[in-house]
């Protein structure tokens, strides 16, 4: 302990006796590790917003509809349209296990639902309970979503997309007031939360009105559900999954399972496969340059060690003369390269700290999201000042260690 105590007061002796060299020595391993810090933390905060937004439709779902044949099987001619049944989805939940939830359901457009003297035409979406959460669409406090004695007893009731909300009610509470859809009368029992959703299917979510998938069966007088829409047990075998999902479709409506034209499937989890590797290499590429910034810091900062061991030539010989061992020389020099990249990188780490803060401040996270200062930043950071206070130290204290006693004591 006395001896590292030693080399830390010889250390501040030398940054006092040394003031400008010791500063910009020190800005730049502080200026390496905000960048670094920084860009990362952008790079997984702006990756993490893009998920939130993309995953507003749902986080790894597909959705299935019937279609039409283009393949001649067992007898069949190819042109056949295609209608779901409700106990489809029995069917594909007892052959299978792969599918976590599953839901039908039920659109329709073109059918005006007013308030008062406040119309419009949104999308009407007759669903289940467990499309709720399948869909990521949750109801603001005050209200609920349709539930399982919504289904049984046909109820008449509506959660509203919060865009159909403001227009018809504007700022008064809608909860537990009437609406017609038709001239049939709904009460509303929920408001949907705003959410960003940046791709749907028919209507997105916010200007649509959903009620229980018996009732609007029974008002619109359909059995055939629009689309299916589920979400697998492990979203890395969505594409397994959605062919396996085919295949046994094909045992009751006699159609090939390798006519995909027959049952579209759209599988949002292709997409987060690409957004993963695309963020990926984001992240590398913006590490990469805080790197390159902390890596030019660590240079300066062996530079200056170089001149440091040259100005200290005759202490060094004096001290290997009283018996100081090269592994002693050379933890001294490779010790005070290291406390200099500590001191920076603190204060570098407060910076970027202080940076992260206010731009979380800003209002740009719905667009690019904001910087996070994460486990997983820290990490990265961590590993590239470990990396260059290593090389910074190593050379200077090497080349420390193997100077000639005699040659050190005559100059």
């Amino acid at each position: 302990m006395d001896y590292f105590r030693t080399i830390l007061s010889e250390f501040i002796v030398d940054l006092k006796a040394q003031k400008l060299r010791a500063f910009l020595t020190t800005f730049g391993i502080i200026w390496g590790t905000v960048a670094i810090i920084v860009l990362i933390g952008f790079g997984i905060g702006f990756k993490k917003q893009t998920a939130a937004n993309m995953h507003g439709l749902g986080e790894s779902i597909s959705i299935v509809w019937p279609g039409k044949t283009t393949k001649p099987y067992q007898g069949f001619n190819s042109g056949r349209s295609l209608s779901f049944l409700e106990d489809d989805i029995d069917l594909l939940r007892s052959r299978l296990p792969e599918i976590a939830v599953i839901s039908a359901e039920y659109t329709r457009g073109n059918t005006p639902v007013r308030l008062g003297d406040n119309i419009l035409n949104p999308g009407i979406t007759g669903i289940y309970p467990q499309y709720g959460n399948i869909r990521n669409i949750n109801p603001a406090a005050g209200g609920r979503f349709i539930d399982d004695l919504d289904i049984q007893s046909r109820k008449r009731v509506a959660v509203l997309g919060d865009e159909v909300k403001t227009f018809l009610f504007k700022d008064r509470p809608a909860v537990g007031e009437v609406v017609y859809v038709g001239d049939v009368p709904f009460t509303v029992i929920g408001v949907m939360n705003a959410k960003t959703q940046p791709s749907s299917y028919n209507t997105r979510d916010k200007d649509r009105i959903f009620i229980p998938a018996t009732t609007f069966s029974a008002v619109f007088g359909t059995i055939h559900p629009t689309n299916f829409v589920f979400k697998p047990v492990d979203p890395t075998r969505s594409e397994e999954v959605g062919k396996r999902v085919r295949e046994v479709l094909s045992t009751r409506y006699k159609f090939d399972p390798k006519d995909e034209d027959a049952i579209w499937i759209w599988d949002t989890a292709e997409f987060d496969k690409f957004s993963f590797y695309l963020f990926l290499a984001i992240n590398i590429f913006l590490g990469l340059i805080g790197s390159f910034t902390l890596g030019v810091a660590g240079l300066g900062v062996a530079n200056i060690m170089f001149i440091v061991v040259q100005e200290r030539i005759k202490e060094i010989g004096v001290k290997r003369a009283v018996g100081a061992k090269k592994l002693n020389i050379m933890i001294q020099f490779f010790t005070e390269t290291f406390f200099i990249i500590l001191l920076g990188s603190s204060v570098g780490f407060l910076i970027a700290f202080g940076i992260i803060q206010v731009v979380q401040l800003l209002p740009i996270k719905e667009y690019v999201g904001t910087p996070q200062m994460s486990w997983e930043v820290l990490a990265v950071t961590v590993s590239v000042l470990a990396i260059v206070g290593l090389s910074a130290g190593l050379m200077p204290a090497r080349r420390a260690a193997n100077l000639d006693v005699v040659d050190c004591l005559r100059t």
